[in-house]
């Protein structure tokens, strides 16, 4: 068995935390978020993992942040048996459209790169409470794809149950019922009264309430769970890959659009570990807090925009500390200072730039555009939260350098913005969508408030 893999909180305060207890703490218990104490070097494989299927790739991506923790036949069981219900061969391939090229991530049970985590990450919570004999109550809260993730990738399981809040009025209604229509008795979902922010605050206030997390044994679904965004370093490699293989490239780009910060840190992660990519570009909508610190470090926090992207509709982005804690070069105290300034004042600055990252953000009318000429000219159908990247990338295009933009979803699920885009033409469909529409369904709708929510918490486990 291979060394034992350690994990420690931005916060400085949580140290020494192996893999199993990562996986099920979630948020740290000093309010930060888990890091690995070392991120490997893996520049020496990437000609052994150029060809492997996505499965076997994942295994050697994710090992070293496992260490002994799991057998390896067992663990490499347990990814080969999350991608079994995605419906390409390749989990994800990577399809060339015009100028860039798409890696289309919605090939799940519920059409959402959140899928390919959460999948795992149901199956890994699954093993550790059968060989513990422990039961766990998961909380989440979701901007629209996170939750109907999250809820797949546990609905029936043993000693599980998830409680999901999404802002009420807020998610597309396809993602409202992705959510709401499954009525295992496991699964709990809550419409909160306000904003994704919101939810997200409530989210972490309950999980610093460290005596009511420990009585009822809460877990972290949303990306402040480590192992979320470990699952999403995969793809970044398993992209550049297949690009290398296409066009003979040294390195690739690649363009992420992102409200959370989730997914963008997990490509910064595999670029630190030695992934081929040459540049992350980030892409917002009108909700642009992130755009705005990568063009101008100074990180504050606005007003909510609700736009067609939902998804992204996002001021306070919970894995930015995360990254933030290296940019400050791993100053747990300075780290801390800044983010005790930003929930005073809204606002943090940092001095400098990043040249791994070039950002920007596209407006609604943007991405509108980028809907009707991916499919006009291409043949190519966007949901908008990718033509949010699609519009931002065409901005930052190289010669001689390959372009690959994430495809976070399937455009049916938000066939309004697609009509809305293309003038009245429904081309967004998928049978499973369709299906869902006369399903009956079941929800709370809560104040924006740790204690309404926590009441609902024990009252339904009670």
């Amino acid at each position: 068995m291979s060394s034992p893999a350690r994990y420690f909180s931005t916060r400085g305060q949580t140290r020494g935390i192996g893999f199993r207890e990562a996986v099920l703490m979630g948020l740290a218990t000093d309010g930060g978020l888990l890091l690995p104490e070392g991120l490997p070097q893996v520049s020496s494989c990437l000609g052994s993992w150029r060809a492997l299927p996505y499965p076997r790739l994942a295994c050697e991506v994710m090992r070293p942040f496992v260490g002994g923790a799991l057998p390896e036949a067992t663990f490499a069981d347990l990814v080969e048996r999350s991608y079994r219900r995605f419906a390409h061969p390749d989990v994800c391939p990577v399809v060339p459209a015009g100028p860039v090229h798409i890696l289309e991530l919605f090939h799940g049970p519920t059409l959402a790169f959140k899928d390919i985590a959460l999948q795992f990450l149901g199956n890994l919570f699954e093993l550790i409470l059968a060989e513990s004999g422990a039961s766990l109550n998961l909380l989440g809260a979701t901007s629209g794809d996170t939750g109907s993730a999250a809820i797949a990738g546990v609905r029936g399981k043993a000693r599980i149950s998830i409680f999901i809040m999404h802002p009420h009025g807020r998610v597309s209604p396809i993602q409202e019922r992705q959510m709401t229509t499954v009525l295992d008795g496991n699964v709990h979902n809550v419409a909160v009264q306000g904003t994704f922010d919101d939810g997200q605050r409530v989210l972490k206030e309950i999980f610093n309430d460290l005596p009511f997390k420990e009585q009822y044994r809460l877990g972290a679904v949303n990306s402040v769970n480590w192992v979320r965004v470990l699952a999403q370093v995969v793809y970044y490699f398993h992209a550049a890959f297949r690009l290398q293989e296409r066009t003979g490239c040294e390195a690739v780009q690649v363009c992420v659009p992102t409200g959370n910060f989730g997914d963008i840190f997990a490509g910064y992660v595999a670029k630190r570990m030695g992934a081929p990519i040459s540049r992350l570009v980030l892409a917002t909508n009108e909700n642009d807090i992130l755009a705005r610190f990568f063009a101008a470090g100074e990180y504050c926090r606005g007003t909510v925009h609700q736009t067609t992207s939902p998804s992204m509709d996002i001021q306070v982005a919970s894995n930015f500390e995360r990254y933030l804690y290296y940019r400050v070069g791993g100053d747990a105290q300075k780290l801390c200072d800044l983010m005790a300034g930003f929930a005073r004042t809204g606002s943090l600055r940092v001095s400098g730039a990043d040249p791994a990252f070039a950002a920007a953000s596209a407006s609604t009318e943007e991405t509108a555009a980028a809907i009707r000429t991916w499919y006009r000219t291409y043949g190519y159908l966007l949901d908008p939260h990718t033509a949010v990247g699609i519009a931002v990338a065409q901005r930052f295009l190289r010669q001689g350098e390959p372009t690959v933009c994430l495809a976070t979803a399937h455009p049916a699920k938000f066939p309004a913005a697609i009509r809305d885009a293309l003038g009245g033409e429904d081309a967004a469909r998928h049978p499973d969508i369709d299906g869902l529409m006369h399903l009956p369904t079941r929800c709370a709708v809560l104040p924006a408030a740790k204690d309404a929510v926590q009441d609902f918490i024990r009252k339904t486990l009670a």
